[in-house]
């Protein structure tokens, strides 16, 4: 009929469906977990569960809409705006520390035509793609210090340090995962090594100065090898209680949808510790499974999508977009747990919308994009 053979061969297309149903799934659990942790917050804002469901809804929708349209563009043509994307993104990091809007003691969004907007979002996307490029781009000499490892080390170190400014937890895990890809990248180690090095100085330099993080890693500390209750009962200590006491009343299958009692108590349940109502509603079962969705996202992202990528381009895209979503998943779920210090960082698509879940929808977008490009769409996850 006068079509070559590849253009018939529409399954090499297709997007990674495993990836798209994770995500829908968290959004679906999400709407529910919200609708159950904001009834306080609603009360206390003289409006109703209801509309602010509705709104979350809503941004869930547009999530949704970016993932689809950026699945459908190229992400080799994106990448080509990266550069100039990092630098607005520089840009409006200045300026939210001028006039950001102060939230829980911090600037971290910019408030325009009455949208609240978070930089960072938008700064841990570009500078993910950004270092992709600049990988791919000096791979000839990509273990020489003046014209590799500058360079990259100016556009990384710049953007963290201005996120870790008013907003420590999302610059240092911005950092871990440029070195994954940097490492991916066949960086020089002894480099890497400095790079680390870099990270530990400038994150410890950062912590002493704020009396807030030292009170977060003081009271974390305390609750691992000497549990205080004057301690808990104060503002260091309270948010981790609550959320822990909302954990041990789910026990196995939880105490039911919409009959949590810490929401009444724990501060931003509707986001940062979203996962604590969870569990306490659904239990030990609805933890596990939450967890498990994301690491099917992982998995799928890193031994699927990164690994059958067919350059090295969608390799590294895929690997720090991968990272990003699960990481923020497993971080939220530590925290509220107590394994980690209180961060604040949402959980994708499960926690109330922002601006990060329009970010995040890009990334999924650049997921299922690179996806289809897949050299090998039916290779499975190991090759035996």
């Amino acid at each position: 009929m006068g079509t070559a053979p590849e253009e018939m061969e529409t399954k090499g297309r297709q997007s990674d469906r495993v990836l798209l149903v994770s995500v829908i799934i968290l959004m679906m659990f999400g709407a529910m977990a919200v609708y159950s942790s904001i009834a306080y917050f609603a009360q206390s804002h003289n409006t109703t569960a209801g509309s602010l469901v509705t709104g979350h809804i809503i941004k869930l929708g547009i999530a949704f809409f970016v993932i689809l349209v950026v699945s459908k563009i190229e992400y080799s043509t994106l990448a080509k705006f990266s550069k100039f994307g990092l630098i607005i993104s520089c840009i409006l990091l200045v300026a939210v520390m001028v006039m950001g809007d102060m939230v829980f003691g911090a600037r971290r969004s910019l408030s325009v035509a009455g949208f609240s907007f978070q930089p960072s979002s938008l700064a841990a996307v570009t500078l993910i793609v950004h270092l992709a490029v600049l990988i791919c781009r000096k791979q000839d000499y990509i273990k020489d210090f003046k014209t590799s490892f500058l360079p990259i080390m100016f556009w990384v170190l710049t953007t963290c340090f201005l996120i870790a400014l008013e907003d420590f937890s999302t610059a240092a895990l911005l950092m871990g995962i440029c070195l994954c890809m940097m490492f991916v990248g066949r960086m020089s180690m002894v480099q890497l090594s400095a790079f680390v090095l870099i990270g530990l100085i400038s994150g410890s330099a950062l912590i002493m100065t704020s009396p807030e993080r030292q009170s977060r890693v003081e009271q974390y500390v305390e609750q691992i090898t000497d549990i205080k209750n004057e301690s808990f009962e104060s503002s260091a200590g309270y948010q981790a209680q609550q959320a822990h006491i909302a954990i041990a009343q789910g026990e196995i299958f939880g105490v039911g949808v919409g009959k949590s009692t810490q929401r009444d108590f724990l501060p931003a349940p509707y986001n940062d510790f979203i996962f604590a109502i969870i569990a306490e509603e659904y239990g030990m079962a609805g933890s596990f499974a939450i967890i498990l969705v994301f690491c099917v996202i992982l998995i799928r992202g890193i031994a699927k999508v990164a690994r059958n990528a067919r350059d090295l381009l969608g390799t590294l895209i895929a690997l720090g977009a991968t990272l990003m979503i699960t990481l923020y998943g497993f971080v939220n779920a530590a925290v509220a747990t107590g394994l980690f210090p209180v961060t604040g960082l949402p959980m994708p698509f499960v926690s109330y919308g922002g601006s990060s879940m329009l970010f995040t929808g890009v990334m999924v977008g650049l997921l299922l994009n690179i996806s289809k490009h897949n050299l090998d769409n039916e290779k499975r996850f190991y090759v035996g």
